[in-house]
């Protein structure tokens, strides 16, 4: 199957073509709430709503002489718009129409990734449901603990994104924030009500307080939650890796017709799809890193964080985007491999059960001390002789004075050990 990547969509939110867009939005956002205080004209309003326009080129070149981009673009919207243009920009300061115009971006940027998050989360839900009582065994430090079910991975995996997705909800709440409070933040040119009145246009909140920048603590965990995001794509990654494995083969990721897993050695199935989705997480935490180091800003600005967040946020909302559907089709396409997890809950012949075998022995009144150690040396048996762990409980005389073969048989018994599956499932996915 071909993934579905739809990086476009994307590139479009953060082309230049859609900056500049979004800049003019705000200039003529600002010009309206002036024009319906009696600041400008109704004349020279329509003017501007009907003529105000830019061209990318016209603003790389005068960019060429004034070495700024903010009035390259007000000057290339002027030659546009004519003798009404004295209004645009009209007592704003150039991080005005910055990080407001910047809000706007990410807002699309955020749409895009969040619909991508539900349809992940829908398609988790659905694999966990599927696989809810297929036993496979659970590992602690990489080594065989006891029985668990697919299902019950993939419902820890849905419980983590739905509190990413409420992470990112919170996130994007604090920096979809427009700000028009001037040079310093003391609003010394417009009144702090056409930041209110702009902003409510535009369909975002306003800051409470700001200097001549929106405090970068907003971005920073916006960024950071998109960091966490990836790395719970990681974690699903790496688990999958780690299943995929030859010495273990319990999953596969999807392997498309015709598609070779090596240039040498013409049987390799290589878990590429989950190697890259943990790879370019590394990216995201990255970019979080970065985006703390830009909430130091010296006095009421400076242009330190303007450069990186030139790069940290298409790049983290872009590869958000991306892993997203990725991981999605890794999922939904995920080949189950049923017979080799039965197979392996059999592979320390029995010795999976010993925690119950424990806890039953404590119930009938022997010591856990003692019982432990009458379980360990049968367990150990196992592991230098490789004989059967049920059969030696049943023939060892300590344990037969305290079970009966019938109850040791319960205790080996792998659905026993899963009987609260349905318990956790009501509270992930709730009783339907």
């Amino acid at each position: 199957m071909i993934p579905r990547y739809t990086l476009p969509e994307m590139g479009r939110v953060w082309s230049e073509e859609n900056k500049f867009q979004k800049w003019l939005q705000v200039e003529i956002a600002v010009c309206e709430v002036l024009a319906e205080m009696g600041e400008i004209p109704q004349k020279e309003l329509s003017q501007i709503q009907r003529k105000a326009g830019f061209s990318i080129d016209r603003i790389k070149e005068i960019e060429e002489v004034t070495r700024h981009d903010m009035i390259a673009f007000t000057t290339a919207v002027a030659e546009k718009v004519g003798p009404a243009s004295r209004f645009i920009h009209f007592g704003l300061t150039s991080t005005d129409v910055v990080d407001t115009a910047q809000a706007l971006q990410i807002k699309e940027a955020s749409e895009l990734i969040e619909k991508e998050l539900l349809g992940l989360l829908s398609t988790l839900k659905a694999q966990a449901l599927r696989y809810k009582r297929v036993p496979a065994i659970g590992r602690t430090h990489g080594i065989h603990a006891e029985p668990v079910t697919f299902g019950l991975k993939l419902a820890v995996w849905y419980s983590e994104m739905e509190r990413n997705l409420q992470r990112f909800h919170r996130a994007r709440e604090t920096l979809e924030v427009g700000k028009l409070s001037g040079p310093v933040g003391s609003f010394s040119h417009l009144p702090p009500q056409v930041e209110e009145k702009v902003c409510q246009k535009l369909e975002i909140d306003f800051a409470r307080v700001s200097t001549q920048t929106l405090q970068r603590d907003r971005h920073a965990e916006y960024l950071c939650t998109l960091a966490i995001l990836g790395s719970t794509y990681d974690k699903v990654a790496t688990e999958i890796r780690h299943l995929m494995r030859t010495e273990v083969q319990e999953v596969s990721e999807p392997f498309g017709s015709g598609q070779k897993g090596s240039s040498a050695m013409p049987h390799k199935r290589n878990p590429v799809t989950c190697e890259n989705i943990s790879g370019l997480s590394r990216l995201m935490r990255s970019n979080a890193l970065a985006a703390l180091e830009n909430i130091p800003l010296w006095h009421e600005r400076d242009i330190s964080h303007s450069s990186v967040e030139r790069v940290i946020l298409p790049d983290s909302t872009t590869l958000a985007h991306y892993l997203t559907i990725r991981l999605n089709d890794v999922i939904q396409n995920l080949e189950v491999h049923e017979e080799q997890m039965e197979a392996n809950l059999q592979l320390t012949r029995g010795l999976i059960f010993s925690g119950t075998l424990l806890l039953e022995l404590v119930r009938r009144g022997v010591l856990r001390e003692e019982a432990y150690e009458w379980i360990q040396r049968n367990a150990m048996r196992v592991w230098k002789e490789g004989v059967d762990f049920e059969t030696l409980i049943l023939e060892d005389p300590d344990i037969q004075k305290h079970l009966t073969q019938k109850e040791v048989k319960q205790v080996f018994n792998v659905q026993n050990s899963l009987k609260h599956i349905d318990t956790v499932f009501e509270r992930v996915f709730g009783s339907s």
